[in-house]
């Protein structure tokens, strides 16, 4: 079973709980918030709705011919009234539903391994424990969550259950009805996030190299300070890239990101985690104070509101000047970095057996 180098399950003991929900469920937690929505006007909702219904009716003719279509409608934001059918359709899980009609019932009725069942049942109440689909046991959100994780383990038994898949579960659950839920979560962890989940999480170790390539593309000056203090991609982007951002944006940013997530792939959320490193270390007065490892890493995972506001984000993800071909080169060039590396332990592994290791190629 694949688990987080960090504990999922910390909660703020800062956090202020209110007796009244916040417009999205939420009675405390970092991601409570009192400020109002900013509204669009009754015409551009309806437009909005309106154009996205169309779509919707028309998909394959919009994923074939018009595609771009898609992803810019993603990127302006989903109307919330539509949300749930736009993500069921953009991550293809009306697809795998149609394909597997009554799987999910039949994935309930079995038992499941007993060792798993007991991590599920032990990390279910830790997921948006201020959220008011999560209060307690008896609540439907912790019945459900136990029910798609439950599922899928069974679903996909090479990876089971990892810690870190609960928060994109519990995330998707205040979306979609269960079904339709545990359908997008097998899309996104069976291919969005394909390979994250499995022992040894050597998919993330990849990413974090070609994380470190595109920052170094994007914004030199902090690439070198986490350079000259060590500060490894792994120690912060971890949770970020494993939970799908889900436990680290304020939630009107959460929701954007997962628009464009769910259109563009995993490269949205490299691109939301070179914002977030680029801002909170831009400042060349901000990056004198971080005089080491633990001062860096403090400032990353603790950016300030303004960074993780949602227009700030999604703007300037759009502004870095990344192309999908940066992207591939820099998948190329981690690749052949990891066979390298491979190749050279092999040779080591396969040396003189007389208690020394060949020294490695320079």
């Amino acid at each position: 079973m694949a688990t987080a180098p960090r504990s999922l399950d910390t909660i703020s003991l800062c956090s202020t709980v209110s007796s009244c929900p916040d417009r999205n469920g939420f009675y405390g937690g970092f991601q409570r918030t009192d400020k109002p929505k900013e509204p669009l006007s009754k015409a551009q909702i309806i437009a909005r709705e309106k154009k996205w219904l169309n779509m919707i009716e028309n998909w394959s003719i919009y994923m074939s011919k018009n595609y771009k279509k898609i992803r810019d409608r993603c990127r302006k934001g989903i109307p919330k009234s539509v949300r749930p059918k736009a993500w069921f359709y953009l991550s293809g899980a009306y697809l795998l539903k149609n394909r597997n009609p009554n799987v999910y019932k039949e994935l309930l009725e079995k038992p499941g391994n007993p060792a798993t069942i007991e991590e599920i049942k032990k990390d279910k109440h830790r997921q948006f424990p201020f959220h008011e689909m999560f209060l307690d046991e008896q609540k439907i959100g912790q019945i459900e969550l136990f029910n798609v994780l439950k599922a899928y383990s069974i679903y996909n038994p090479k990876v089971g259950f990892c810690q870190a898949q609960a928060p994109i579960a519990a995330f998707l659950l205040m979306h979609l009805p269960a079904e339709d839920a545990f359908w997008v979560f097998v899309s996104v962890c069976d291919v969005y996030l394909q390979d994250y989940f499995i022992p040894g999480l050597e998919v993330l170790q990849n990413d974090a190299g070609i994380l470190e390539g595109l920052l170094k593309k994007t914004c030199p000056p902090v690439y070198r300070h986490l350079q000259k203090h060590k500060v490894e991609p792994l120690l912060y982007m971890t949770e970020w890239f494993l939970c799908g951002m889900t436990r680290t944006l304020p939630w009107d940013t959460l929701l954007r990101v997962w628009d464009c997530f769910l259109a563009e792939g995993i490269r949205v959320i490299f691109k939301v985690a070179l914002v977030i490193i680029g801002a909170s270390l831009s400042r060349h007065k901000v990056r004198k104070t971080c005089t080491g490892l633990c001062e860096t890493l403090a400032v990353m995972r603790s950016p300030p509101e303004q960074i993780l506001e949602e227009e700030f984000i999604i703007n300037n993800m759009m502004r870095l000047n990344l192309r999908v071909e940066d992207f591939q080169i820099e998948h190329t060039r981690q690749k052949a970095r990891r066979a390298k590396q491979k190749a050279q332990q092999d040779g080591n592994d396969s040396g003189p057996s007389n208690g020394r290791r060949n020294m490695p190629t320079l």
